[in-house]
């Protein structure tokens, strides 16, 4: 790691910065609306988003600061193990076909802002629509952090964080002041800014991956020498005794990795931020070819896992994992491309943060502000709030970087998948059958809630008493899974049991004030119009 400052690389990094920064402020008058005082224009862009627009919107809800920092990360420390990111990505894709489109045709006839907003309507429950924000919004805040721990690790290996022994104010002020341009071009443009910034950052990051999977492996002598390197690593003892990892999976990590894969994968549009760039587009057949096309996304998010070993081989030693990509660019290229590599990982961070923020302030507003403390918001009111919270929000991701463990932030994003994977029979489930009775949707989701965290809590770290990992033993088998996974599955159950029950009983239902076409409506079907949400009709608002 360099002694002093990267001046080269730190010019072209702030080049890229003031240039999206510049965007994401003109973005306010890009595609501008005749009322830009309302949630759908702020909050959703307008609902006005095509093919390729909402294609590079999506696209970076998977290419972030997770996919190019941690989990080349947990490849370079533990190997085979980090893999879990690839086959994830690959099974989202046909399940999440089954069911966006319904998602977005059922919330653009009725105005639905928020996965929270169609859970009150289909199931005619404030309860539970408050259930799915609050877990949507708690989820958002370690996938924020995870994004700040990217833009703070390439200004760390630029020399601009500081030391250890530097006061904490200033070893974070650079990552305060990214802090503060994000959160004033969001508050300005609303969710046009990172998608307008979405072609600048995808064009930069596939730069990066395209150079960095031919030029460093003919630096280093080929991917033979690269993953020999690699197996030197993982089969030498560490301090235990034990190998540190493994260049391929072994039989008593398969449970991991399996179950890392599948909760993952059902986790990922389950997430607000995903919902909301889904339902900024301008049709149904928007979201049935992004869905096709979408894969070419994952095309090489292997090879960017592999930079991990790329590392190894090249002599990257780092106390802190996070920093291992950003030091092998730095080691590895001209400083001028290591620039636009630092510039790729940091907008690549600044993306996603700006649509998570959003989503979560949409969240807020819609289903906790306007459910429960001001009935009679104008959409005025609604948007001014939200953008309020959008910077608290962000305040609160900032609460998790500072607060902690970095090392493993890979962490953060799967702590997030623990909770929202607890709303998904609420959603999907509601999406395709109105079975499910509100009550035992509530109760399903606390029985999830409760377990994912308080396994969550006792998993330990070397470096982390409490929330130190995602796996645990999965009660009955004895095998080591991933936590969310099986919070999920006794969320399900106790779901089904509860609703025989309550249905047996004849417990009231609230009332679904959607229909079946509802729900495969385009906007250019005769008769399909956007609605207000019984909270801004006047309908009931349910229990």
């Amino acid at each position: 790691m360099n002694d002093g400052v990267n001046g080269v690389a730190l010019a072209v990094f702030i080049f890229f910065f003031l240039a999206v920064t510049v965007m994401g402020f003109m973005a306010a008058r890009w595609r501008k609306a005749e009322n830009e005082q309302s949630l759908d224009e702020w909050g959703l862009g307008g609902r006005s988003f095509g093919t390729w627009v909402t294609w590079f919107l999506l696209g970076g809800d998977l290419y972030t600061a997770y996919t190019f920092v941690a989990v080349p990360a947990a490849v370079y420390a533990a190997g085979a193990a980090g893999f879990f990111a690839v086959p994830y990505t690959i099974l989202v894709y046909p399940l999440i076909f089954t069911f966006l489109p319904r998602l977005w045709s059922v919330s653009h006839k009725h105005g639905y802002v928020t996965t929270s907003d169609f859970v009150r309507g289909r199931f005619g429950s404030k309860g539970l629509s408050l259930a799915v924000a609050v877990t949507g919004i708690l989820a958002t805040m370690p996938y924020i952090a995870l994004q700040l721990v990217g833009i703070q690790a390439v200004l760390d290996v630029m020399g601009i964080g500081g030391t250890e022994s530097t006061h904490w104010f200033i070893k974070d002020l650079p990552l305060l002041i990214a802090f503060a341009v994000l959160a004033a071009y969001t508050y300005s443009s609303g969710l046009r800014a990172p998608a307008l910034i979405a072609f600048v950052k995808d064009g930069l990051i596939y730069l990066v991956i395209v150079v960095a999977i031919i030029y460093i492996p003919i630096k280093l002598g080929g991917f033979d020498a690269i993953f020999s390197a690699a197996q030197e690593k993982f089969s030498t003892p560490g301090a235990d005794g034990k190998p540190t990892g493994a260049l391929t999976p072994g039989h008593t990590g398969q449970w991991t990795y399996a179950t890392l894969a599948l909760g993952s994968a059902l986790a990922l549009f389950m997430y607000p931020h995903s919902i909301t760039a889904t339902l900024s587009s301008k049709s149904r057949n928007v979201i049935r070819r992004n869905t096709t096309i979408l894969p070419l996304y994952s095309l090489m998010l292997g090879l960017l896992a592999i930079l991990g070993f790329m590392a190894i081989a090249a002599g990257i030693k780092v106390k802190n994992g996070q920093l291992a990509i950003p030091q092998l660019f730095e080691n590895m290229f001209p400083d001028w491309f290591t620039g636009v590599a630092f510039a790729a990982i940091g907008i690549g961070a600044l993306v996603p943060a700006a649509i998570m923020s959003i989503a979560a302030a949409n969240l807020f507003t819609r289903n906790i502000y306007k459910d429960f403390i001001k009935p009679d918001a104008t959409p005025a009111q609604e948007t001014k709030v939200s953008k309020l919270v959008s910077l608290l929000v962000k305040v609160g991701a900032l609460v998790f970087v500072l607060t902690m463990d970095k090392t493993v932030a890979i962490n953060f994003q799967l702590l997030g998948g623990i909770w929202i994977l607890q709303t998904m029979p609420a959603l999907v489930g509601g999406l395709f059958t109105r079975w499910f009775h509100r009550w035992a949707l509530l109760a399903g989701w606390a029985v999830g809630m409760v377990y994912g965290t308080l396994a969550a809590y006792g998993v330990a770290s070397p470096t982390q008493k409490h929330f130190g990992g995602s796996n645990a033993a999965i009660p009955g088998i004895g095998e080591i899974g991933y936590i969310g996974l099986t919070a999920f599955l006794l969320n399900v159950l106790v779901t089904v049991v509860l609703t025989f029950v309550l249905r047996a009983l004849k417990a009231p239902d609230g009332i679904d004030e959607t229909s079946p076409s509802d729900y495969t409506a385009d906007a250019g079907d005769p008769g399909v119009k956007v609605e207000l949400p019984p909270a801004t009709a006047g309908a009931p608002g349910g229990h």
